[in-house]
């Protein structure tokens, strides 16, 4: 039997694809470039996630409604992971930037049990610059209230290794959430 070089290329890149785990995806945004300060006044920029697979949402330390719920639910989705041995990075960006100090996102991230080593919660921009980032990078409304609460995504987001924003999950649902942790089993690979 007698190939061209073509029909060889394209036998190679079925099998390559057919090997490339996939996953279905609801978004396709570039995530911007930052360089934030975290809960260990350190700074974390994009550039240091780029390579890997990572998950982030919003979240403020004085939410009463659906923070504490979301916040709680990421540390299970950590923990799923961890058992999976996955452990992929973890944003939080708090969109009560003025308030969440690192020493007070230190002390939310410890009472929530979360692993330091890879979550990282996020401050050191002003309230405009999280909600343009909100707005703009996520697609997700973000806006203060009559009272001191503030009206944000309770979505989880997965970022792929290029730094694009390709999934967004319902962070109050079982369900989406076991498939954000199905979803980055297939990624890598288990």
């Amino acid at each position: 039997m007698h190939y061209t070089k073509s029909s060889i290329v394209c036998i190679v890149l079925i099998f390559l694809s057919s090997c490339s785990p996939n996953i279905d995806t609801n978004m396709s945004e570039p995530m911007v470039d930052f360089e934030f300060t975290t809960q260990d006044n350190e700074t974390l920029t994009l550039e240091h996630l780029k390579g890997d697979w990572w998950i982030s949402n919003f979240a403020y330390t004085n939410c009463r409604t659906i923070c504490p719920r979301t916040t709680s639910n990421m540390a299970n989705i950590q923990s799923k992971l961890k058992e999976a041995d996955i452990k992929p990075n973890i944003v939080s960006f708090s969109i009560d930037p003025n308030h969440d100090t690192p020493e007070v996102l230190k002390n939310y991230a410890t009472k929530n049990k979360a692993d330091q080593a890879t979550w990282y919660f996020l401050t050191g921009y002003d309230f405009e610059t999280i909600q343009s980032i909100s707005k703009e990078t996520f697609k997700a409304s973000l806006e203060k209230g009559a009272s001191d609460q503030i009206s944000h995504s309770y979505a989880f987001y997965l970022i792929n290794p290029d730094g694009y924003i390709i999934k967004q999950y319902n962070g109050m649902s079982n369900n989406e959430l076991n498939e954000l942790v199905h979803d980055l089993k297939t990624v890598k690979g288990i």
